[in-house]
């Protein structure tokens, strides 16, 4: 199933709202993130994509989530600092979410693309097309530095 994410809204950091489609014509990784994962040190990596592809249109998204063995129980401001500080990560985070059972946006639309279910667990990322496409689905294990995924990266940002 196609899944397009453009009129998909979500809560900021701030408590605002902000329409995924407001990313139009930059290639976006979406990543439920959480400061007490054993993929935690994947911050530094996604940070690396940032620096990387951002120049050319890219932006890394990430969504806290505390759907995974409560690893991600701070607050905002905590969770913000606490990337920054010991991460240097400064992409772009967002509200609190919940990646299964009663999903929150953005993951009630992005748990539709195939192959298609909720997420399994932190650190799971959606590759999105300069149109809002979801155009790639990589678990977790799948670290920042993987060939596939900056490969598709790279693909995307071509298109």
């Amino acid at each position: 199933m196609k899944v397009n994410v453009s009129k998909v809204l979500v809560k900021t950091i701030n408590g605002g709202s902000k329409a995924l489609g407001e990313y139009k014509g930059q290639v976006l990784l979406v990543v439920n993130v959480a400061s007490r994962c054993g993929f935690t040190k994947q911050y530094s990596g996604l940070q690396a994509l940032q620096d990387t592809y951002g120049p050319q249109g890219f932006q890394v998204l990430g969504f806290p989530c505390n759907d995974f063995g409560n690893q991600e129980p701070g607050t905002l401001s905590e969770i913000q600092e606490f990337c920054n500080t010991t991460y240097g990560a400064s992409f772009e985070l967002f509200e609190k979410v919940n990646a299964k059972g009663e999903t929150t946006e953005p993951y009630t639309t992005l748990n539709q693309a195939l192959p298609s279910g909720d997420v399994d667990w932190n650190f799971e990322k959606f590759l999105i097309n300069k149109q809002g496409d979801v155009i790639g689905r990589f678990k977790s294990a799948i670290e920042p530095s993987n060939d596939e995924l900056k490969k598709a990266i790279e693909k995307a940002l071509l298109e």
